[in-house]
């Protein structure tokens, strides 16, 4: 018998707040959390400005609410913090114990997404070492910017003895890492798995390398709020933005017997590859639409009962168009009916962390029968003619939400939530 798999407790920091009801109430109220980045545009470098000064930073965030003891904070690269904090936040919200022990402790695991090492600790201490030599090289340099030491901070802190791994696929990362929890309490390898992901690439290097390769919104330095344009016929790209989102994953009778209080249930998860291109998505959206048939054919749901798609609204041209049409491959003559919110256009696009933030998000529109708008749609793409939610939230009841990840290299992942 397939074991079923709910969800229990949700975090979040990033660019539209650092909570998950703050969060919430900026996307919901379609605030956009894309500001001017002060260093970005008052320093140059060699001489020379970075060509994009804005982004999404999670400005409120504070590591002393979560981070003890406080000289840990200045050992960790803020990708790890991110991590920690987003990941207590979900395991209060899931209201369970300080710390697992005994059987339990064996029987829980946690999975979490990384696009990117943290560049800033690195790239810092290698102008120290050029300046200064070897012996002024943190030993925390190594723990800090090894991608597993996000989950690996939250299995210390927590008693998470089972499964404990990072996932890596780009901007597809933190929704892999989702899917692969559900997975293991699924077939039985665990019953409870924290998972999601955390980014922090906040770095001019980072910020020229995206722009070098022509996907960045360079245009709206003066304007940043109008900047992510999803769907838009006038759309020129993503902007960087940092933060982490986690969720609590546990079997069905476990969490009943604990007394948790249920969000959501995971039905679906499709995880594929374009083999096409480095950068490009297949034009065609085969990998694409073939992850989100994976996930309505796992859940054995019918495309119709699906209420809306948290789209991944890159706002880049090839990602639009070709999302477009894989939802319409796959959801056939219901595709009209379907709306698909770019949740992106308000937190910017968080590279690793973006599919656990966005499944958050998801989760929310099923607990409170809200659906987050796609700002900045004042000029729809002919070629992109879905129902996109423009300019305004909606409320109606959802039963089934997708989320879709596609991440550079080919990576695709999508993940269907159930009202529980």
């Amino acid at each position: 018998m397939v074991r079923r798999v709910v969800v229990t407790g949700l975090g979040i920091i990033s660019p539209v707040g650092c909570t998950t009801d703050e969060a919430w109430n900026t996307i919901v109220n379609g605030k956009s959390g894309i500001e001017t980045i002060d260093k970005w545009r008052d320093t140059k470098w060699a001489g020379e400005r970075v060509g994009v000064t804005i982004g999404g930073a999670a400005i409120g965030f504070d590591p002393e609410r979560y981070i003890e003891p406080k000289k840990d904070i200045r050992r960790m690269d803020r990708f790890l913090q991110f991590a920690i904090a987003a990941g207590t936040q979900a395991w209060e919200h899931a209201g369970l114990p300080a710390r697992l022990e005994g059987e339990q402790s064996f029987r829980a695991g946690i999975t979490m997404g990384v696009g990117l090492i943290g560049p800033s600790w690195l790239l810092d201490t290698y102008e120290l070492f050029c300046a200064k030599g070897p012996r002024r090289v943190s030993p925390f340099l190594i723990p800090s910017m090894i991608s597993n030491l996000a989950p690996s901070h939250l299995a210390i802190r927590y008693g998470l003895r089972n499964a404990n791994w990072s996932c890596v696929s780009a901007c597809a990362s933190s929704s892999h890492a989702i899917g692969e929890a559900f997975f293991h309490i699924r077939d039985g390898r665990a019953d409870l798995m924290v998972s999601g992901g955390a980014e922090s690439a906040m770095h001019p290097i980072a910020v020229a390398g995206f722009d070098a390769m022509g996907v960045l919104a360079r245009s709206y330095n003066d304007n940043p709020h109008a900047a992510m344009r999803p769907f838009s016929r006038d759309r020129e790209g993503f902007l960087i933005s940092e933060g982490a989102g986690v969720v609590v994953l546990e079997e069905l009778e476990s969490a009943k017997k604990r007394g948790a209080v249920i969000l959501a249930e995971v039905v679906g998860y499709g995880s594929t590859h374009d083999a096409h291109h480095i950068a490009a998505p297949d034009p065609d959206g085969a990998g694409a639409s073939l992850a989100m048939s994976s996930a309505l054919q796992m859940a054995q749901a019918n495309p119709n009962q699906v209420t809306t798609i948290n789209a991944n609204g890159t706002a880049t041209y090839a990602n639009d168009v070709t999302e477009t049409k894989a939802i319409k491959k796959v959801f056939g003559s219901h595709a009209s009916k379907l709306m698909v919110s770019a949740t992106k256009s308000m937190t910017g696009h968080l590279l690793g962390a973006a599919g656990s933030v966005e499944a958050v998000f998801s989760v929310l529109s099923l607990t409170r029968s809200l659906i987050p708008p796609t700002i900045n749609l004042h000029k729809p793409d002919a070629d992109c003619d879905l129902d996109y939610v423009p300019h305004r939230a909606r409320e109606i009841r959802v039963e089934y939400v997708m989320t879709n990840s596609f991440g550079l290299g080919g990576a695709n992942a999508a993940l269907l939530f159930k009202r529980f």
